[in-house]
């Protein structure tokens, strides 16, 4: 086991680990630390705990000091700074015409670098830009292409739900995302009603992924043929996945078909496999949302330290 601190860059971001180093760190402290960008300021979201050695990516890196009010004013000096850089550059890339979409910018906590955060559909050759740039704000300047995951999760914004988005507010990584999600959880294939800001099938079909597949495992398909708890045989017409309940198309004595409800309990069934036959409207309807899918891979947001 070894002792590590949590600290994170930005909101919602990826918490990296680094070892206390003796201070006596509390979470919602500030910290300066060494990154691979270079001198950073970060905020500490978890205390002093011990991980297992094979959870930390070693070397290890200490925490160079606690941050001072100095360090805070400098921090603050820098965010300033970061408003006037993006306005700049904005200008720059219209000089040179390049098709691209700035997102943001951002000074490592020592200003030894410029980050800029753009999106762009091809590859975009910004040599001549940054060579501008770096004529205007004397010291090294690195473009980041990112994706539009990425782009949501630094804007922000409000989901369909009303609430902020998850990736912009808590999400640290983002998790795959596929459409047997929305298959398991009986929502509509409609690309519109399960795509998010981004345009890109929601993060959020991944929270509930576990308890709809445990769920649906109990249950019949629609189609089956069971035998209810009153002895009856019948064909599932529809199923309640949350209420565990089955409505069944019943044929009674006098041969009258009638559509009764029962809990998953009370009836007996042999699951068959599914009809993977598809109409043309549910085949168009699958292409887009395999276009949906996340295709960005890793973030590229996440690369501090």
């Amino acid at each position: 086991m070894i002792k590590v601190i949590g600290v994170r860059f930005r909101a919602a971001g990826k918490v990296y680990y680094f070892d206390p180093t003796g201070f006596d760190i509390k979470q919602g402290d500030n910290v300066i630390v060494e990154t691979a960008r270079g001198i950073e300021y970060g905020k500490v979201v978890s205390g002093v705990r011990e991980v297992a050695d094979e959870k930390v990516v070693q070397p290890l890196k200490p925490v160079m000091r606690i941050a001072s009010p100095e360090d805070d004013a400098i921090e603050k000096r820098n965010k300033e700074k970061e408003k006037e850089a993006f306005q700049i550059c904005l200008e720059k890339i219209a000089k040179h015409g390049l098709e691209m979409k700035l997102i943001d910018a951002e000074y490592t906590f020592d200003n030894n670098k410029v980050l800029f955060y753009f999106t762009a559909d091809g590859r975009i050759d910004f040599r001549e830009l940054v060579k501008d740039l770096a004529s205007v704000f004397k010291t090294r300047i690195e473009l980041r292409q990112i994706g539009v995951r990425d782009e949501t999760k630094i804007i922000g914004g409000i989901g369909i739900c009303g609430r902020p988005l998850c990736c912009h507010t808590h999400l640290s990584e983002f998790a795959p995302v596929s459409i047997k999600m929305a298959k398991e959880q009986n929502l509509s294939l409609n690309p519109t009603k399960i795509s998010g800001v981004c345009g890109r099938l929601m993060c959020c079909l991944k929270n509930e992924e576990e308890a709809y597949e445990e769920l649906n495992s109990k249950l019949p398909n629609i189609g089956d043929f069971v035998t209810t708890s009153d002895g009856l045989k019948g064909e599932v017409s529809s199923v309640s996945v949350l209420k565990q309940l089955v409505k069944v198309i019943v044929t009674l004595d006098n041969d009258e078909k009638e559509i009764r409800e029962y809990k998953v309990e009370e009836i007996k069934f042999k699951r068959k496999r599914k009809d993977n036959k598809m109409t043309a409207e549910e085949f168009k309807e699958l292409k887009e949302l395999e276009r949906l899918e996340r295709t960005e891979g890793k973030s590229k947001l996440n690369d501090e330290a």
